[in-house]
């Protein structure tokens, strides 16, 4: 699975869960990875995606 703000493949865990989340936007659930959680706020994000 990619980021969908800066491409990069998003690691998963043994259970096949992504070490990022999942944000809704337009009732379309789009990934994000930790490090663009971590440089942006969830409403910059929103506004990227």
């Amino acid at each position: 699975m990619k980021c969908d703000l800066c491409k990069k493949t998003i690691d998963e865990t043994f259970l096949n869960k992504i070490i990022g989340t999942y944000i809704r936007v337009d009732k379309k659930q789009r990934s994000v990875c930790r490090s663009c959680q971590k440089e942006n706020s969830s409403e910059d994000i929103k506004k990227k995606l």
